[in-house]
């Protein structure tokens, strides 16, 4: 079992992760997770646990690490926003074809409020791009 086991475990926190190496060459041939390191997403900022000496090996773990889950949550971002439109569009179905006034009143100004908001942006910033694009902006 100690073969299939990667060298390293990330526990997933709020902003990165604890970073912990796998050991399964002890006396018990218990799995241990001896944590290493702390990584923050937002600043790229790894701090060594303890009095742990980071070597090469684990800064490029953390490094690939920290660039696989940025990308995968800014592919998630995306994914988010996409089903968002797809319940977007299941709400305009209900609203048309199944709700009733009471659930209209209900929900009517806070769906209209956020739809303004989120066009006023994406107005705006389609018009910075193109703009961009265009040349015209600095």
């Amino acid at each position: 079992m100690g073969a299939d086991l990667p060298d390293y475990y990330f526990r997933v926190r709020e902003n990165g992760a604890a970073v912990f190496l796998v050991d399964t060459e002890n006396r018990q041939r218990r799995i241990s997770l001896d944590q290493i390191a702390v990584v923050n997403i937002r600043n790229g900022e790894v701090k060594p646990h303890g009095d742990y000496a980071l070597t090469q090996d684990d800064i490029a773990a953390i490094q690939n690490w920290l660039s696989e889950r940025v990308s995968l949550l800014a592919h998630r971002d995306v994914d988010d926003i996409l089903r968002t439109v797809d319940h977007m569009n299941l709400t305009t179905q209900w609203a048309q074809s199944k709700a009733t006034d009471e659930q209209l009143e209900a929900i009517t100004d806070s769906v209209l409020l956020a739809m303004h908001d989120l066009r006023t942006i994406l107005v705006r910033k389609k018009a910075d791009r193109t703009l961009k694009a265009q040349g015209r902006m600095d």
